[in-house]
């Protein structure tokens, strides 16, 4: 068997653990105010660019994009809560932060794009 494979399994392994971390980090943001989800998006903002090209890049964008999608629709969503609507529309927000972020730790765990 050649050495040479054995780096590029390592570098995989690394992606793998890396974008595992920041899945995790979004779920502990939940009972930390999500201080620990921001630590995760700069960690996918951090990551990103080195994995550009492979499987590991969707994960990294899957992580900023969830973020920044639900940061947005409950921002606007604040006001709405007075009408009622707000409520729902921030219920909807958090059930498809949670899907995108387990359907991407699986995804990782399994070394699958999140694509």
């Amino acid at each position: 068997m050649s050495t040479s494979n054995a780096p590029v399994a390592t570098e995989r392994d690394s992606a793998r653990v890396t974008a595992i971390i920041a899945y995790a980090l979004l779920l502990a943001g939940w009972p930390t105010l999500h201080l620990s989800t921001m630590a995760g998006v700069i960690l996918a903002y951090v990551q990103r660019a080195d994995w550009r090209g492979t499987i590991w890049e969707s994960h990294f964008s899957n992580v900023i994009h969830t973020f920044w999608v639900s940061l947005l629709i409950c921002v606007l969503a604040i006001p709405l809560v007075f009408v009622g609507v707000g409520v729902v529309i921030i219920a909807f927000v958090a059930l498809w932060f949670l899907y995108r972020t387990i359907r991407g730790l699986i995804r990782a765990v399994d070394g699958v794009a999140y694509e």
